[in-house]
């Protein structure tokens, strides 16, 4: 009688270069895209990709028109990816302090506000201290900053509105307050403070969609009992806070913006500000980070140093 043989249990394996890859296309849903990223030519990412495919057992990717998604299994072997991959970051950081050598960059991202009027003096007093760490700083709005956190471009961001991703773990830093901002000779340029009414029947420059100033403004008129943004006189959509100066100094239409962003301009007196009546204004920035992906030292390092500069500044 012939004994029965099992089928044996097939062995998994891969190499942390091939996770790499297969991160980068998990993260961007594009093979031409994680080949920019990982400074291959695309066919090569396809290779790399069969072949970890073949190592593993079972199919990680599938196509859903121009979007590449993980299967069960590639969700499954992707977390892992980021830990795995975030953990070899980190060793290679740790061995590197070990020995003295606490020198690299730190990539992070601001929106706006925090970006143009506030990181900057923080980066520099901290490289105060770190003079061997460089610090890479992006300026784009809240949305594409923690888009960009959570794709692994930036190790952290500092944004003007509270996140609600799950992925992001929020940490509340300085408090900012917004104001009605006018050309200094505009007919309220006497005033302290203006109506609802009157601020819904000026010629209004908006934030683009994405920014944290028009988040937390649509806030404070909901929680009012105002009408939204779509009821303002809108002029003009810009995309940053200086252009929005720039349009209010024109005399295209008024505007709420940070005090940060016109504090120049108010000192100046080529600007005014103004509260509306029964609103006050205020936000939090927050610093996010992706909870799903370890720290390196470096990122700890500013991570913590921004920290404790808020906590500082807010006790003055």
């Amino acid at each position: 009688m012939k004994k029965s043989v099992s089928n044996p249990i097939p062995s998994v394996d891969f190499e942390l270069r091939q996770l790499e890859v297969f991160r980068n296309v998990v993260e961007r849903g594009s093979f031409s895209k994680a080949a920019a990223a990982v400074s291959l030519a695309q066919a090569s990412v396809s290779e790399r990709i069969a072949t970890l495919e073949d190592m593993v057992g079972t199919k990680l990717l599938d196509r859903l028109g121009r979007q590449v998604v993980p299967t069960k299994a590639g969700e499954l072997l992707y977390k892992h990816s980021v830990l795995l991959l975030e953990m070899k970051n980190t060793a290679r950081l740790e061995i590197q302090e070990f020995l003295g050598v606490k020198k690299g960059e730190v990539h992070i991202g601001g929106s706006t506000i925090p970006g143009e009027y506030i990181l900057p003096t923080v980066i520099g007093r901290f490289r105060d201290t770190h003079p061997s760490i460089t610090v890479s700083l992006a300026i784009a709005g809240s949305k594409a900053i923690e888009r960009r956190v959570l794709e692994g471009d930036l190790e952290l961001g500092v944004i003007g509105s509270k996140s609600a991703h799950k992925s992001l773990m929020c940490h509340r830093l300085w408090r900012d307050e917004l104001v009605v901002a006018i050309p200094a000779q505009h007919r309220w340029a006497k005033k302290k403070e203006v109506s609802k009414k009157e601020l819904f029947r000026e010629p209004f420059i908006l934030r683009q969609t994405g920014s944290g100033t028009l988040n937390a403004m649509e806030g404070h008129l909901r929680l009012s009992g105002s009408e939204d943004t779509d009821s303002l006189k809108v002029v003009a959509h810009f995309g940053t806070s200086t252009a929005v100066k720039e349009g209010i100094k024109a005399g295209l239409g008024i505007s709420v913006l940070s005090w940060r962003a016109v504090d120049t301009e108010l000192k100046s007196g080529v600007i005014k500000a103004l509260r509306v009546k029964g609103i006050r204004m205020f936000r939090h920035f927050y610093l996010i980070s992706d909870r799903r992906r370890i720290a390196s030292p470096l990122s700890q390092s500013i991570l913590d140093f921004i920290r404790i500069s808020a906590q500082e500044n807010e006790k003055e």
